[in-house]
């Protein structure tokens, strides 16, 4: 036990990485040492499966069990979130461009501080998910403890495109993505550097996931981008630019470069 200690802290920081800013740490290392204590007293070693790999399997399974318990993104959250994208999806089609809170809100029949409420609670929860950047469970958020050599390349590959993706983002996109995802800057100070209101903020931040979203499928999954439909003129030419970026902005080996080989990360 006391040899693989530092596997918990791991393990723990590898998911504190997927999982939202508000996630306890102090929690889920509690869960993950109660996980190698069991580990420990249910291990046979005739089995012939080195304890380390044995043990982070029940610390992943811990960890979840973990968050499933936390319930940071209840049923309702996730109907709300569905019931908006859907809304949002259906007037980008027909107006050409990202409708505003004020559109969305009086296609749903509710006030713009619903919608706005609605996305703040659905982005405490929300998780990048490269098959669409769909809000998805706890299960997907660890990377799979069996994942092949396959797998982890493809995963690699993904994260690279994501990474392209972002830095291809007009600026004011990117400095929000950046502030509010990966920085875990407060809205408000993100609208006050920009010289903008937090409403705007909140639409610039759901304009560029739109973004992301189709621009990684257009080059990973065509059928999902196919269900995104832009009418043609100005919008679609900017669109179509900004997917030429992706595709132009590095190659195979610089995707991969962004991870390690082992899929996690390369430290900034």
């Amino acid at each position: 036990m006391r040899q693989n200690m530092p596997l918990v802290g791991h393990l723990v920081r590898e998911m504190l990485a997927r999982v939202p800013a508000h996630v306890s740490r102090d929690d889920l290392i509690s869960a993950g040492y109660a996980a190698l204590v069991a580990a420990a007293r249910g291990y046979d070693e005739e089995r012939g499966v080195p304890f380390a790999r044995f043990a982070a399997n029940r610390i992943r399974g811990a960890l979840l069990d973990e968050l499933r318990g936390l319930d940071w993104a209840s049923r309702s959250v996730r109907q709300r979130a569905r019931r908006t994208d859907t809304a949002r999806q259906a007037l980008t089609a027909e107006l050409g461009r990202t409708p505003t809170t004020g559109e969305v809100a009086e296609r749903l029949g509710c006030s713009v501080e619903d919608i706005e409420s609605a996305d703040d609670d659905v982005q405490r929860a929300v998780v990048f998910s490269l098959q669409g950047f769909a809000t998805v469970g706890a299960e997907d958020m660890v990377t799979e403890p069996s994942a092949g050599p396959e797998e982890i390349l493809i995963r690699r590959e993904r994260l690279g495109y994501l990474r392209h993706a972002i830095d291809a983002l007009p600026e004011r996109l990117r400095a929000v993505v950046t502030g509010y995802f990966f920085e875990e800057r407060p809205m408000a100070k993100i609208a006050a550097e920009l010289g903008v209101t937090e409403s705007r903020v909140s639409q610039l931040r759901s304009e560029a996931l739109v973004l992301l979203r189709d621009g990684l499928n257009t080059h990973l999954d065509p059928a999902l981008a196919a269900q995104s439909p832009v009418k043609d003129g100005c919008v679609a030419r900017r669109r179509a630019a900004y997917y030429d970026q992706i595709a132009n902005g590095g190659t195979l080996h610089s995707r991969l470069a962004v991870t390690r080989p082992d899929g996690l990360p390369v430290a900034a």
